[in-house]
């Protein structure tokens, strides 16, 4: 559907008019048109070629020259070839009698000087400088203008591109320019504000000061001499906040919601509170301005100026109405942003938290990960992926899906993940850490299903322990450049319920890469399941062979060249990627022992670690390793019935591990003065860089840290 203009102006094909540049165009060079009968005078029975005159004189041409406002559709005569007047027998060959111009369209001032080459009177813009538009006039034009203007409006999704909008649609078409106003901060739905009512100028905009097609240099606006506009620096000239004082000026003509014109009482006093000191200046007097209160769907959120210039007609009454509709649609349009804002950023602030901040940074293990939701409008989904530090410097990594990828799907997600935080806590096997998720799921409805994969990986004893539940199996990258699939169980799905978990233990070499990810990552519309992993392990193996068969492929740039495989239509679901690089931590590095729950076990602890100490060149450290762990060991042998565990790792730091049979956790607290014991965690929270204690099946393992020197 192609729109009508808003003025008098012949547009130019494909101009929008509610475009602002939409009316700054040249003036036609010819008003005839040859598709229209042509219009002749009659003297006698022949005419002079290429004169036209208005029908209805007699043959003595007697007739008057017709008015400024004269016939709108009168048309120069049409000539034939050789540029004679095409006439039949002295007289034109129709008729027509030119169509007086209706009684609510006034003689515009300065029509003598506004005439087009060939002695013809310009259709639109009388009176007015060349290439300025022409008020509206009619109510056609009027409804043609609200309708172009409002769809332009309602294009916009965000705060910004709507009253950008507003602005384009607006200048110069209806006004010279505009200045909007919008409280901040902007209510929220049902929100109710508390303080003061603050206006804050979002946007202004006018004609700007420029040749127009004719090269004829614009006039200043609001200035009838050649000086400086007062509308060139709207910004400068208005204060950017205004305070609206309850029982204002101002603030009646907001509550008022009808716009008014800038010469009424009310706006008059409300104006100075508006626009502040100065800011009267860009208000021209009479109505040739107009403020329309912006409201919403339950208050006013701001405040519309139409401006005109002193020299152009003034608005009208029914102008009020136009600008009241854009007004009312703005306001609307406004809100409807706003709450959009609102929800995207819940979403985004939702998947945010459900997802980790950050990976650790767990011994023996180096992490990456990436995160594409289906769309980029909505935030959310099901996906998540997860890394979890366990005692004895081992590591939890889970991916996991949840059915669809909505807010719905991201708080399931969110439960879940939690769910599998607290029992990787809890260091139970892969298998049972699958079958508590499957019962959660129940727990939460009987259509929440989810596939999962859990892993763990130990750095000593370079191993991995995986269990799945109907997850694509995960690719390991070997260090030569083999990529292959790892063969584990399939499992089915959590939330299906009354099914057994299977876990598998595979060898996890030095240099090798765990990848990680949902189907996301390889199923689409364009191709299965299986055909996706062959691609992403043919993917891995040719990035691994750019880097030679002795260094492993960068592990963010190996990221990056995974998400490389998805095509253009390939974004059908969320995608959740986590890579896991395996240092692993020598045996040279590891010191292991075992001893009796009994009063010689702290001093032979002691020896142990000076020793072990002494092996790695950690001398320095001998005091306050001994220190600690005699207090730590002791505390264990006071309640453990089973033998003590002692491990020291070297890794970039001094890590030492007593675990026991005792499954209550140490607290910290502060010891009194007469107190004989009490204090061995209070130095070792002092000492220590940091520590920690974790229950396990089997009991509990407290461990710390020491920085290295």
């Amino acid at each position: 559907m192609t729109e009508q203009p808003t003025s008098f102006e012949r547009p130019q094909p494909g101009v929008d008019p509610a475009e602002g540049r939409g009316a700054l165009l040249r003036a036609p060079k010819q008003l005839g048109d040859p598709a229209l009968p042509a219009q002749a005078r009659t003297e006698g029975m022949s005419s002079a070629p290429g004169t036209a005159t208005p029908c209805g004189k007699g043959k003595d041409g007697k007739g008057k020259e017709p008015p400024v406002n004269g016939p709108e559709h009168s048309q120069p005569a049409s000539e034939g070839p050789m540029g004679v007047s095409a006439t039949r027998g002295g007289s034109s060959v129709e008729d027509h009698r030119p169509r007086p111009a209706p009684e609510t369209i006034p003689a515009q001032p300065g029509a003598e000087q506004e005439r087009v080459p060939g002695g013809q009177e310009r259709r639109s813009g009388r009176g007015l400088p060349p290439g300025r538009p022409m008020p509206m006039r009619r109510d056609g034009d009027r409804l043609r203008f609200v309708g172009a203007a409002t769809r332009r409006i309602a294009r916009g999704l965000d705060l910004d591109e709507i009253v950008m909008g507003l602005c384009r649609a607006t200048v110069p078409t209806f006004s010279d320019a505009i200045l909007v106003y919008l409280r901040d901060p902007l209510p929220v739905g049902d929100e109710r504000p508390t303080g003061p009512v603050v206006l804050r100028l979002r946007r202004t905009d006018r004609i700007p000061e420029e040749r127009d097609t004719d090269g004829v240099l614009l006039p200043p606006a609001f200035e009838p001499e050649p000086e400086p506009s007062a509308l060139a620096d709207l910004s400068s000239l208005t204060t950017e906040l205004c305070e609206v004082r309850p029982g204002g000026a101002l603030n009646e003509v907001l509550r008022g919601v009808r716009p008014v014109f800038a010469d009424a009482p009310a706006a008059r006093a409300a104006l100075p509170e508006l626009l502040g000191e100065g800011g009267e200046a860009v208000v021209p007097g009479g109505q040739h301005a107009i403020l329309a209160p912006l409201r919403g769907r339950r208050r006013v959120i701001g405040a519309a100026l139409f401006l005109r210039r002193p020299d152009r007609l003034a608005f009208e009454a029914d102008d009020l109405l136009v600008a009241a509709q854009l007004a009312t649609h703005s306001a609307l349009g406004i809100d409807k942003a706003v709450l959009y804002g609102r929800e995207a950023y819940i979403a985004d602030e939702l998947q945010r938290t459900m997802l980790p901040e950050t990976l650790p940074r767990p011994t023996g293990v180096r992490l990456a990960s990436r995160y594409l939701p289906a769309a980029e409008t909505a935030r959310v989904g099901g996906d998540w992926y997860d890394a979890i530090p366990l005692p004895g410097s081992r590591v939890a990594l889970v991916v996991g899906d949840v059915m669809g990828h909505s807010m719905t799907s991201a708080a399931i997600m969110g439960q879940l993940r939690t769910t599998a935080q607290t029992l990787a806590g809890l260091d139970l096997p892969p298998q049972e850490v699958l079958h508590h998720l499957d019962e959660q799921a129940q727990r939460l409805g009987t259509d929440r299903m989810a596939t999962c994969l859990y892993a763990v990986y130990d750095p000593v004893t370079h191993r991995i322990t995986i269990a799945n539940a109907g997850h694509p199996p995960p690719v390991l990258l070997h260090l030569g450049g083999r990529a292959e699939v790892l063969r584990v169980p399939p499992g089915a799905p959590i939330g299906v319920g009354g099914v057994d978990f299977e876990a598998v233990e595979l060898d996890a070499p030095a240099g090798a890469t765990l990848l990680l990810y949902t189907d996301g990552l390889v199923e689409s519309r364009l191709r299965d399941v299986w055909t996706g992993i062959e691609q992403l392990r043919e993917k891995l193996a040719a990035t691994a062979q750019l880097t030679g068969p002795d260094h492993p492929p960068p592990l963010e740039a190996l990221c990056d060249e995974v998400l490389d495989i998805l095509g253009p239509g390939d974004r059908d679901d969320d995608i959740a990627l986590l890579a896991a690089r395996f240092d692993g931590i020598a045996p040279s590095d590891v010191a292991y022992w075992t001893l009796e729950p009994d009063e010689t076990a702290p001093g032979q602890a002691r020896r142990l670690a000076r020793r072990a100490l002494a092996r790695w060149d950690l001398e320095d450290l001998t005091d306050s390793v001994e220190l600690l762990v005699s207090e730590v060991v002791t505390n264990a042998v006071r309640y453990a019935s089973r033998p003590v565990t002692l491990r020291l790792l070297r890794t970039d730091v001094l890590r030492c591990e007593v675990g026991d049979d005792v499954p209550q956790l140490p607290r910290l607290r502060q010891a009194r003065a007469t107190d004989e014991g009490g204090r061995g965690l209070y130095l070792v929270n002092r000492m220590a860089r940091r520590w920690g204690a974790t229950r396990l099946s089997t009991g509990k393992v407290v461990w710390f840290e020491l920085n290295r020197v």
